[in-house]
């Protein structure tokens, strides 16, 4: 069932690939990040949760464009003539090492950039400030945050170090915090708590699933609370639903509103798993 539905879904995402005006999801200036509707590295998050083979010509294709954007100093251009900001090199990242990328020597470079490049507190941030400065926005961005540790995850040399706790920490504390903080404004209320999936926003599943990697997270009452949390989602016969779909692929068989989704499910096993093999 569950090889079928994905295979019916990457169909649907593959009819998408020229809807940018090129190909791979891009547009004819190579810009990476259009969602109109989907833009080249969310179609690399998507493609990463439909078990599709690394030797698939659309994955190496967009693969490529992006890997053919980082630049020398390891940050990611996903325009021409773009600012280049930390969450386009974290999204970048973290498309990338969801396929298989993570050893390459560029996405490494990335992995360097990252670590040289982080706020006081641990994480990541923009200096964009759309919402005006205040209180708030001295702290990093959790979604940015998120982002480079789904990539980072992929790494044993990092995930092994405590030289992320500090930005596993940020997340960790903004579960107690919960009002929007960030220069962008994320915070957790109703729409954070939903199931979202796949794993392309900050929201509950996907902050669950990438801290359940990282053994101080594991070991922590808040990651705990919030794997509470994601556990009371479950239905009678251990399935997780999806409660908040990404609009624009609301309509793909593994991700459909109010429907249990093994996909989904799969991913909440691996939780339980990393939480188990490093019991907290």
């Amino acid at each position: 069932m569950t090889q079928q539905t994905n295979k019916t879904d990457f169909d649907l995402l593959l009819a998408m690939r020229h809807d940018n005006g090129a190909d791979f999801w891009a547009t004819p200036d190579g810009r990476l990040g259009i969602e109109k509707p989907i833009s080249t590295l969310t179609a690399l998050m998507i493609i990463s949760e439909l078990n599709i083979s690394e030797d698939s010509e659309a994955l190496r294709g967009a693969a490529d464009l992006v890997l053919a954007a980082i630049r020398e100093d390891g940050r990611v251009r996903i325009a021409p003539k773009a600012a280049i900001y930390p969450c386009h090199t974290a999204h970048a990242a973290a498309a990338l090492c969801r396929n298989g990328y993570a050893e390459d020597k560029r996405v490494q470079s990335i992995f360097t950039w990252l670590l040289a490049n982080r706020f006081k507190d641990g994480g990541w941030r923009c200096n964009k400030f759309i919402y005006g400065r205040g209180p708030e926005t001295e702290f990093s961005n959790p979604n940015v945050t998120l982002l480079a540790l789904d990539a980072f995850r992929f790494s044993k040399k990092y995930l092994d170090s405590k030289e992320l706790d500090d930005a596993v920490e940020t997340l960790l504390d903004h579960w107690t915090v919960k009002t929007p903080v960030g220069p962008c404004h994320y915070g957790m209320g109703s729409l954070f708590m939903q199931v979202e999936y796949p794993f392309l926003r900050y929201n509950l599943f996907y902050y669950t699933y990438v801290l359940s990697f990282y053994p101080k997270a594991q070991q922590d009452q808040r990651f705990k609370a919030a794997f509470e949390a994601l556990s009371q989602k479950l239905d009678d016969q251990q399935m997780l639903k999806v409660e908040h779909p990404n609009r624009k692929i609301s309509h793909f068989r593994f991700c459909q509103k109010g429907c249990p989704s093994e996909s989904a499910t799969s991913r909440y096993g691996e939780i339980v798993k990393n939480i188990t093999i490093r019991p907290v």
